[in-house]
């Protein structure tokens, strides 16, 4: 991997990372502001931030993996 490819990958990351914790920031908004009344809203909010979590480790162990870490 050359160093443009190695660079767009961690940027990929530090993206994925952010929109992770985005999600988990609405998670904990749900918890905080809307439940009990809003427990309807639990399963798409967890999804949706399992799914951004679970995107951001695939790309992280690939950066690792070319970066010679994992």
């Amino acid at each position: 991997m050359n160093d443009d490819e190695l660079k767009a990958l961690e940027k990929q990351v530090r993206k994925a990372k952010r929109i992770a914790t985005e999600r988990a920031g609405e998670l904990h908004d749900l918890v905080e502001d809307r439940l009990p009344a809003g427990y309807e809203e639990i399963p798409t909010i967890a999804q949706a931030t399992y799914d951004a979590c679970a995107a951001w480790e695939k790309l992280d162990q690939q950066l690792q993996a070319a970066k010679g870490g994992a």
